[in-house]
């Protein structure tokens, strides 16, 4: 009888495998995002919602460099009261449906928050790592104070779990988890995007309309996989590992870090969601050919070496 070595507990929520679609690829339809379940992912993030709706920057607000993408769309979302329809159609999937928000104050995040775990996620993702928009983001992410409050005040009024996603654009992001958990995180995402730009040389123009944006993909795994190795070190919360996963290697090396799960973005927009299938089958036959019963067997297994 075949094992499931796949099956992981993150933060209350179930997940047949450890992959996820991470937050900012594809659209904010439940059909869209119910074809990527289709594929295999084990759990789904959609785009950031906020409390208004917001149009975002305008073209060119991605670039595709040698080593992934940078992108700066904006935070382009229809707003939350127009968002809850689709997450009531989500309710039909087979697998965790994480609703990523944002807010420019802690009272915002509070409702955006409210009404999407209202409407039926299964938990959300605080978004305080966006590089590229004022007054939100990481300009939360970096202040210790405002991302403690806005943490501490969304989970005195949401009742499911609360991941927050953290930006490597910070000096210590040990540091930084440490005061997410202490405010009453459930789970740590790491990473969101690098700071990045990309200049034409023909009409010295940075190409991206708000010129500056965030580097995802490939070049960031190093990076990604060193504030998992760390933030390990310092919090016992669950972990997501974010940042470049493109084949199961890079999961694995994910998992071994300390992460419990592991978010794919930039790999299914430029390779396509079957990225999910295969990732999967990798790690599962990496357990099976190391004699493991579990996947739970390797997170943080580095730390032992």
């Amino acid at each position: 009888m075949e094992i499931n070595r796949l099956g992981v507990d993150l933060a209350g929520l179930r997940l047949a495998n450890p992959t996820m679609l991470a937050s900012g690829i594809l659209g904010l339809s439940a059909e869209s995002l119910g074809n990527i379940v289709k594929t295999g992912a084990g759990a789904i993030v959609t785009k950031s919602v906020g409390l208004k709706p917001r149009k975002g920057y305008p073209n060119p607000t991605v670039v595709q460099a040698s080593c992934g993408l940078i992108n700066a769309m904006g935070l382009p979302n229809p707003g939350i009261n127009e968002f809850i329809k689709e997450i009531r159609e989500a309710k039909n999937f087979d697998v965790p449906f994480i609703v990523s928000v944002y807010g420019f104050s802690a009272e915002e995040y509070v409702r955006v928050a409210k009404k999407a775990v209202d409407a039926g996620a299964d938990a959300v993702e605080l978004n305080v790592s966006c590089p590229h928009v004022g007054e939100t983001g990481s300009e939360i992410g970096q202040n210790p104070k405002l991302l403690a409050e806005v943490v501490r005040k969304v989970k005195t009024v949401v009742e499911k779990p609360v991941f927050v996603k953290l930006s490597p654009n910070v000096t210590n992001i040990a540091e930084i988890a440490e005061v997410t958990a202490k405010a009453g995180a459930d789970a740590i995402t790491a990473i969101n995007t690098v700071k990045a730009m990309a200049i034409d040389t023909e009409t010295a123009i940075p190409l991206l309309s708000n010129k500056i944006g965030g580097l995802s993909g490939p070049a960031i795994k190093p990076i990604a996989v060193r504030c998992v190795y760390e933030i390990h070190e310092r919090v016992k919360l669950p972990i997501i590992g974010c940042g470049g996963v493109t084949n199961w290697r890079d999961a694995t090396e994910f998992l071994l870090a300390g992460a419990s799960a592991v978010q794919i973005g930039t790999a299914v927009a430029i390779k396509g969601p079957n990225m999910f299938k295969s990732i999967i089958r990798g790690i599962n036959a990496y357990l099976k050919k190391k004699g493991l019963k579990s996947v739970k067997e390797i997170v943080g297994l580095s730390h032992c070496s």
